[in-house]
Order: structure tokens, then C-alpha cells, then sequence
């Protein structure tokens, strides 16, 4: 589901990167970095399917204003059957890339944001509702901001081992979104195919495929 939520955690988006980033900055490095930035001061600017915020900033000596999108924490998750070696993805048009000149619908990774839950938990309900599958068992692999020139949102994002049992429905979205969803299965070596064509055009799902075979490289064998 990329349809956000009217009600987002923004903040928690924001923390859940801040944390992964200071551990790696030099105690007097991070004091001097933060002793000649501030933010003066936010307004809305416009707030409906997505919230748009004006942020004034002191850096050095200069004041700046930027236009933030602020979506808040995000999760996708990939599915993918250890003894099958297949993978479970979702197919939808997106209006901004048809804006873009592209008529085609994206192959993705189910991914949604996280609203009054757990980012594990949204990566379930989101494979449930889009994908059709009931996850057990989750491996978060990465977190990072999405966009961080234009957005807050920070994505978590799992792999998720799945077995024929666990297909319950035919998944598709939420009729009440206007998801229109195709849930596609595919062979995890002719996912790898399209990465190696550069047809895999969704950079979480492209980000998912490639940590899926730095995690399990066996599952990119054809089995036998």
C-alpha cells in the first residue's frame, strides 16, 4: 500500500534513521555539527492524501527555507519461498510515474506505511492485504530515508520466508484505497533476470532483490 495515512509518526520515521547515523559520527564531530544547525521554525503549507511542511533552518550563518514532504516510517517486505525459490511481488499502476511519461506498472515488493503498529507488524498486514500471505517469521535487513532531498520517510525493510500453506487469499489492496493490486509469483532467478536487464525499475524492490542474494544466494539457483 503506498497510499498514505492522514494520520503519520513522522517523528518516529525521523528518530528511527537519527539513532543508525550518530553511532558512527566522532563524539566532537556530531557536537560541532549540531552546535551550527537549528530549525527555526514549521508550517504547513498543505495537508491532504500527503502533508506538506515549510522548514526554516539556521546553517552557519544563513537561514534557508525549504519544502518538506512529511510522510513518516515506512516498511516494504519481499516473500520469498526457500523451497520453491519463488518470490511474491505486487503489480499497480503509479500515477506519478504515469505523470512522468511512463505508461507501465511498477513489479514491487508490498510496502505501506506505519501508522498506530509496529514496523513489523505493518510489513505483515501489508503482505496480507496486497499479496495474499501470512507471515510468520520476519528478517529486517535494512532501514534507510527513501528521499531524503524531499521527504522524512524512513523505510524499514524485511524478507520474509513464506510456503505454499501460507497463501491465503489473492490479496489485491484495499478496494477502500483504490489499490487495484496484481499479485504476481514469480521464479526468484527470473527476478534476477530483470535486475541484470535493468527492468526492475522500483529502487526498494531493487534494493530487496539485491539484499535477498547478499542474505541467500542458494535462492537464485534454479532448484533442482
Amino acid at each position: 500500500m503506498c497510499a498514505a495515512s492522514k494520520s503519520r509518526n513522522a517523528t518516529a520515521g525521523r528518530n528511527a534513521g537519527c539513532g543508525a547515523r550518530r553511532r558512527h559520527i566522532p563524539e566532537a564531530a556530531e557536537s560541532k555539527w549540531q552546535s551550527e544547525i537549528a530549525i527555526l521554525g514549521t508550517w504547513t503549507i498543505y495537508e491532504g492524501w500527503m502533508k506538506i511542511i515549510r522548514v526554516k533552518v539556521q546553517i552557519d550563518a544563513e537561514q534557508i527555507e525549504r519544502e518538506v514532504e512529511d510522510h513518516g516510517r515506512a516498511v516494504a517486505v519481499l516473500p520469498y519461498d526457500p523451497e520453491r525459490h519463488m518470490a511474491l511481488l505486487a503489480q499497480q499502476l503509479r500515477v506519478p510515474v504515469l505523470l512522468a511519461g511512463c505508461n507501465t506498472e511498477l513489479l514491487e515488493a508490498a510496502a505501506g506505511m506505519v501508522d498506530a503498529e509496529q514496523p513489523d507488524e505493518t510489513a505483515v498486514r501489508e503482505a496480507s492485504e496486497e499479496l495474499g500471505v501470512n507471515l510468520k517469521l520476519l528478517e529486517h535487513v535494512a532501514g534507510a530515508w527513501t528521499s531524503p532531498g524531499v521527504s522524512t520517510e524512513f523505510m524499514d525493510l524485511y524478507l520474509a520466508p513464506y510456503s505454499v500453506a501460507d497463501r491465503v487469499s489473492a490479496g489485491g489492496g484495499l478496494a477502500s484505497e483504490h489499490e487495484a493490486i496484481s499479485m504476481l509469483e514469480m521464479p526468484i532467478a527470473e527476478l534476477w533476470r530483470l535486475v541484470e536487464r535493468q527492468q526492475l525499475k522500483d529502487l526498494k524492490t531493487l534494493a530487496l532483490v539485491l539484499l535477498l542474494r547478499a542474505h541467500h544466494p542458494y535462492l537464485f539457483q534454479v532448484p533442482v
